[in-house]
């Protein structure tokens, strides 16, 4: 995977928080465990998710 652009990483972020969203936010709803809000923490282990990926996979190429 190649990224030469700022368009590129900022899409792969907003992506990988979408996810977190959906994922984390629907693991943390269905335990109940409601403290935080779960579609906020599922943004930001998403986008935390997405930016060591981002990191990582280029130096394993």
């Amino acid at each position: 995977m190649l990224i030469n652009s700022d368009f590129e990483i900022g899409y792969l972020l907003i992506i990988f928080s979408l996810l977190g969203v959906i994922f984390v936010g629907a693991l943390f709803t269905t335990l109940h465990l409601e403290r935080w809000h779960p579609r906020l923490v599922g943004a930001v282990v998403g986008a935390l998710i997405g930016l060591a990926l981002i990191e990582v996979v280029p130096a394993i190429s």
